[in-house]
């Protein structure tokens, strides 16, 4: 049996616990134990832009109206039958919640293989790659945990950084990151300021994370979500991660036409989600990862960004795990209660910024 969890698409607090007779393999499959993986604010953003943004696709599920939210972790072959994969080899990549799962191997080489079912072909390629741990350079057993925290939220992280400097910041001097204490802003903010200086970063937070966000140190300044009437009106670009319209909205109203551009990355206040109606300044675009990725990897070549995402994310690693002040604490918890608790905590906002969940099933 295979037992996976199922969230109603439409009503993200529905939830249950599917049991399923194990599918059997065909010719390329490869099935996995989903030892270990990460809950964050990021899968919560997945689950509500699921249906836009096509993250529902990669784990269908039988009953209509349901989906698998989708997350990183690391995972032990059970039974192969695909040449090149063998049984015991460790992979990271993309799971759904449940302890186990089935994909099909192809483009098999010494570095991993590329998920290669049909439902899977039209999806980003980023996220149908699994890494095989041997073959990794940057992995570490005793660094999982941080890898699957943190790896893909980073390179969302380093990708936006990127992406503004590669458009010479649209012509601002501040940059503005809503939900400043989730990791995807930190990170994004830690890149920025490894720019010596070439934008303020300011970040805009609620007043419980307040503290939190100021003791990162990477951010010029901190607000609270209700003083954003007091950003300074400079030209400036907002990089939304809380997908919160009343947030979007002070912003856009503040700043009007000194709004430069409007980025929509994320929906940590997903239940605060919405149009938003007409706004003062430039229409929010939204920022997909994989695009930036894909054309700096047509610039720099694969290797080239990987090198220089690797020199970041080992500069970012050093600080989370600084031992005076470490930016996060992983806790480890297993079981259908944790994952559910862990789950609606993350739905309430209830998850202390400075830690990061490591579960399994």
């Amino acid at each position: 049996m295979t037992t996976s969890f199922v969230v109603q698409r439409n009503d993200l607090r529905t939830t249950h616990w599917d049991e399923s007779p194990a599918p059997s393999l065909g010719d390329g499959d490869v099935r996995l134990r989903i030892d270990a993986f990460a809950l964050t604010s990021n899968n919560i953003t997945y689950a509500a832009l699921g249906d836009v943004m096509n993250y529902w696709q990669f784990f269908p599920t039988a009953e209509w109206g349901t989906g698998h939210v989708p997350v990183w972790g690391f995972a032990t072959v059970i039974e192969s039958r695909c040449p090149g994969v063998e049984i015991d080899e460790r992979f990271y990549g993309y799971w759904p919640i449940a302890d186990e799962a089935v994909v099909r191997a192809t483009d098999v080489h010494p570095g991993g293989f590329a998920e290669g079912s049909e439902h899977r072909c039209a999806l980003h390629a980023v996220y149908n790659q699994y890494v095989r741990c041997s073959a990794d350079p940057g992995y570490r057993a005793d660094r999982e945990p941080q890898q699957a925290l943190l790896r893909p939220l980073f390179a969302t992280s380093f990708l936006i950084d990127d992406f503004l400097a590669d458009n010479a910041f649209f012509g601002a001097t501040t940059v503005i990151l809503s939900s400043a204490s989730s990791k995807t802003a930190y990170g994004t903010a830690f890149c920025l300021a490894q720019r010596g200086g070439d934008v303020t970063v300011v970040g805009l937070t609620s007043p419980a994370n307040a503290e939190f966000t100021r003791s990162l140190g990477c951010y010029d300044d901190v607000l609270c979500y209700q003083d954003v009437g007091t950003l300074p009106e400079v030209a400036s670009v907002y990089v939304d991660m809380s997908g919160d319209t009343a947030v979007r909205g002070a912003v856009h109203r503040r700043l009007g036409d000194l709004l430069a551009y409007s980025c929509a990355v994320g929906a940590t206040h997903w239940d605060a989600m919405g149009g938003g109606g007409e706004l003062p300044g430039p229409p929010p675009q939204l920022f997909f990862a994989p695009e930036q990725a894909r054309k700096r990897a047509a610039e720099w070549g694969p290797q080239g960004l990987q090198e220089r995402l690797a020199a970041v994310w080992t500069a970012f690693l050093a600080r989370i795990d600084d031992a005076e002040r470490p930016w996060m604490t992983v806790v480890t918890s297993e079981g259908r209660e944790a994952v559910e608790q862990c789950y609606a905590a993350l739905l309430d906002g209830t998850v202390p910024a400075s830690e990061g969940h490591i579960l399994s099933v």
